[in-house]
């Protein structure tokens, strides 16, 4: 009896916080205004997506065993990620550049290069993991991977400079404004290879 008592607290532990994460990120979509809906309802969302947030743990410390227990668990079973059933949203991406410098003077600039669809949006969605990495270090290491696969194929380069910037794309309303993406500066790394890299960081 006690282990049926369990499972069912269980399951309506896990459904609890599958709707949570659900509203969640549904009213995130609203309240950051990437919806037709008026802006006053954005105002509503943001104030209820923090109380969601509460409810998830999100705004205790991190070192909070309880914020840990919540955030293994949705992890782990997949709950963090796939529940704002909001079609209408495009989320914001990242996009990296690299600057390759050579002895006389010349400046190159190269994209990421992939052989194919599939290998593009692997590329896609790790670029836009790298731009949200929280650890600044971490995010340095991986860009410096792909700055080295760049070098590989321009070994003769003095430096490589990568470039991560922001897409900002406009919302609906300012869509059908006339205005279209822009571009905000995050983060740029310089690297030499080979030998250790000579960091010069702009946050």
């Amino acid at each position: 009896m006690r282990r049926k008592q369990f499972l069912i607290l269980w399951c309506l532990a896990h459904f609890f916080l599958i709707s949570v994460v659900c509203w969640r990120d549904t009213l995130s979509v609203i309240g950051r205004g990437y919806t037709f809906l008026p802006g006053f309802v954005g105002t509503y969302s943001r104030s209820a997506e923090s109380t969601l947030s509460v409810l998830l743990g999100e705004r205790l410390s991190s070192s909070n065993p309880l914020r840990q227990l919540v955030s293994v668990y949705t992890y782990t079973s997949g709950i963090d990620a796939g529940y704002g059933f909001f079609a209408p949203n495009v989320p914001e991406n990242y996009k990296l550049v690299f600057e390759i410098h050579y002895p006389d003077g010349r400046v190159e600039y190269e994209l990421p290069r992939v052989s194919s669809t599939a290998a593009g949006l692997r590329l896609s969605t790790l670029i836009d993991n790298i731009g949200g990495t929280p650890y600044d270090e971490l995010r340095e290491v991986m860009v410096k991977m792909m700055a080295y696969s760049v070098w590989q194929e321009h070994s003769e380069a003095t430096l490589i400079r990568a470039v991560l910037g922001l897409v900002l794309l406009p919302t609906p309303n300012e869509f059908q404004r006339g205005i279209r993406e822009s571009y905000q500066f995050t983060y740029a790394y310089d690297f030499r290879f080979p030998g250790a890299s000579a960091g010069t960081k702009q946050p």
